[in-house]
């Protein structure tokens, strides 16, 4: 996987503009503003690319650092030349950081590529301080992308960070780490979303308990939005 963003970096950005019909672009502008940073954050990007997201950080928030991480180099000169300031190689599951380094974690199409999401999860955990925000996107397991994907490694739903919340779902031997639950938002595939199923799924937890039981493979979901604050 790292040699391939390596030969893709150079036209990283206009791959996902032309992917995406332009739409990347309101995407990370609504994620941005969707965030609740608190004045001048200290924010670590997984993931990163070239730097999108550091670099809505820095004209927004004066004095705020954000650090930009990504498993390909190639990808983060790109940032660096853009204006990224603080920019690392890294792996999600390790990564060169104190403890409590972090207001927020953004992990956005991370986790489904890790090799181990507990470890993961323990190390996001380990990075943010207490209150501090982790954001986590990831395909929904009955989207295509889930499993077209040949370097996606786990398919999840929207149960499935349920074992790091109070009660660790009654799986408490899994972890010892502790997230709370703010939200879980929802993105059905668009027919479904114009017929009214996401606002349902979305706006009453035993009908979304309902769906993932009984109608997912119907009424298929798309991409899954997580908030969770860091209990310590």
């Amino acid at each position: 996987m790292r040699a391939m963003f390596s030969t893709v970096a150079p036209r990283y950005d206009f791959i996902t503009r032309t992917f995406s019909y332009g739409m990347d672009k309101h995407w990370k502008r609504a994620g941005f503003a969707r965030a609740g940073l608190p004045q001048r954050p200290v924010v670590l990007d997984l993931a990163a690319g070239t730097g999108d997201f550091s670099l809505m950080v820095k004209a927004q928030y004066p004095g705020s650092r954000a650090v930009a991480v990504d498993i390909t180099e190639r990808m983060l000169q790109f940032a660096r030349e853009r204006g990224v300031s603080y920019a690392v190689c890294g792996d999600a599951g390790l990564l060169p950081f104190a403890d409590n380094s972090f207001d927020q974690l953004r992990a956005i199409h991370v986790i489904e590529h890790v090799s181990d999401v507990i470890r993961s999860m323990e190390e996001f955990h380990r990075l943010v301080r207490s209150g501090g925000r982790v954001r986590i996107e990831t395909p929904h397991y009955t989207d295509f992308s889930s499993f077209c994907d040949p370097t996606h490694r786990w398919h999840l739903n929207s149960y499935s960070f349920r074992y790091f919340g109070q009660d660790h779902a009654g799986f408490g031997y899994y972890t010892d780490r502790r997230f709370r639950e703010i939200s879980i938002r929802v993105k059905l595939l668009a027919l479904w979303r114009w017929l009214g199923f996401e606002f349902l799924v979305n706006r009453f937890p035993r009908y979304r308990r309902f769906w993932e039981h009984y109608l997912c493979f119907i009424v298929r979901g798309k991409v899954m939005e997580f908030e969770f604050e860091v209990i310590k």
